[in-house]
């Protein structure tokens, strides 16, 4: 709606992930350094983390658009499987033909370690990128740590490259997966970028966009404002842009003021909290009104428990009066 405004040929801030608009910040340059040195080298498993909206994907995709000629790689993106779906995945990914109608997982590994030593013969090396393996159970993770085993007397037969939310290195160090944790060999954790990588991170994305970053400047104060509340996340700063520009164009403006950027920042912020704190809404009532509930019962039974006590001491004197009052039967009796 508002590209041939500002004069660009497309969206610069999709939140789609695009390696054309990767904008490599010194973190992500050291990331994509530690995947490919991962994939080239002779370790197991490569371990690439960071939080919600980071880049990792992005990270990913350029990983592969970068991967040598001799490299042949399966893509998961969608780990939500068991382990027999997993082997039939990875062997889809590489083309593997599997004979047997119904496959076993013995089938797909002994395919799968065919197919990687005749590979191994010609010079050629194979990876496995899993994306959100945060997702990945830990028996999964526990045939993916076999699947390491699939070796010639020097080399490595299959690069591992798991990619995940923070949460998968605290799986990853329970003592259950503490031999998969020992195959990693190389990690790196992707840190969101700060207030000066923000600038240029716009700044790149417009000028990728077909814009003119001189003529479509952002001012300081407004990118001092996107920092703060986008935490340098570049999918929440694509978010708070994207909302800016529109708004700007709505506005008709030439581009984004301070006014503009915060009312961008909280719109935004509205739509995350109400989506984070919905499910804390519905919790709280209903915990208020199961302890209201609690405490009732525990005055009425309180109450009713000191009543019969009364009535009790009332009573039990009475019954051992007139007890007293019967006279003991006779010899004759």
């Amino acid at each position: 709606m508002y590209t041939r405004y500002f004069g660009l040929t497309e969206k610069p801030f999709a939140i789609a992930p695009n390696p054309r608009f990767l904008y490599m910040s010194e973190l992500h340059r050291e990331a994509l350094a530690h995947l490919l040195y991962g994939i080239n080298g002779e370790g197991c498993i490569v371990l690439f983390t960071g939080g919600v909206g980071t880049g990792k994907t992005t990270v990913c995709r350029r990983l592969v658009e970068q991967l040598p000629e001799g490299t042949d790689v399966a893509v998961i993106l969608n780990p939500k499987l068991n382990i027999d779906d997993l082997l039939k995945t990875i062997c889809e990914e590489l083309k593997i033909t599997i004979v047997s109608s119904t496959p076993t997982s013995k089938n797909y590994i002994d395919a799968l370690n065919v197919y990687l030593l005749a590979a191994h013969a010609k010079g050629r090396n194979t990876a496995l990128i899993i994306d959100e393996a945060q997702n990945l159970e830990p028996e999964v993770l526990e045939q993916l740590r076999l699947l390491t085993n699939l070796e010639t007397d020097t080399h490595k037969l299959l690069q591992i490259v798991l990619i995940g939310q923070p949460e998968l290195r605290d799986m990853l160090a329970i003592p259950a997966l503490s031999q998969v944790n020992q195959r990693i060999t190389t990690r790196y954790h992707l840190e969101p970028l700060s207030g000066k990588d923000v600038a240029a991170y716009i700044r790149h994305r417009i000028s990728v966009a077909g814009g003119d970053p001189r003529s479509l400047a952002i001012p300081e104060k407004v990118i001092r404002i996107i920092h703060k509340h986008s935490h340098g996340i570049p999918r929440l700063i694509n978010i708070i842009c994207d909302r800016a520009l529109l708004g700007a164009y709505a506005e008709n403006k030439v581009s984004i003021d301070v006014k503009t950027a915060k009312k961008a920042v909280q719109e935004v912020v509205t739509v995350q909290q109400t989506g984070r704190f919905d499910g804390l809404k519905m919790v709280v009532p209903a915990t208020l009104i199961l302890l209201l509930l609690f405490i009732s019962l525990y005055v009425v039974f309180y109450d009713e428990g000191r009543s019969l006590e009364k009535q009790l001491k009332r009573l039990l004197p009475a019954q051992i009066s007139t007890e007293q009052q019967v006279p003991a039967p006779s010899a004759t009796d």
